[in-house]
């Protein structure tokens, strides 16, 4: 069966970084784009990072030049690097395979 499991979520302090990675499996990894979401308290869930199945990337404005969004199909892996990190990014980091499948999530907290 599909799954999708997230990891290097932590605790950092503001102006820290952090990397995700998600590893897929159960599915032709390949041939599909992926996305980062992430879901802070009392808020929706938001998309942070698309990167396509052939890699090209899209950002939401709130991460663009902070967060880079990538890929190792020979891993099945798709990666989020995120840099210069603030409170406010703060959420549930969740991994999308666009075959309708999401990881169970990981916990950043930016904090001083």
């Amino acid at each position: 069966q599909v799954q999708l499991v997230e990891s290097g979520g932590g605790l950092v302090q503001p102006g820290g970084s952090l990397r995700l990675s998600c590893v897929a499996s159960g599915f032709t990894f390949s041939r599909y784009a992926m996305r980062w979401y992430r879901q802070a308290p009392g808020k929706e869930r938001e998309s942070v990072a698309f990167i396509s199945k052939f890699g090209g990337r899209n950002y939401s404005d709130f991460v663009k030049g902070r967060f880079t969004i990538s890929r190792d199909n020979a891993k099945n892996t798709v990666y989020l690097q995120m840099n210069s990190l603030k409170p406010e990014d703060t959420a549930v980091y969740y991994c999308y395979a666009e075959l309708g499948y999401w990881g169970q999530g990981t916990q950043v907290t930016v904090s001083s």
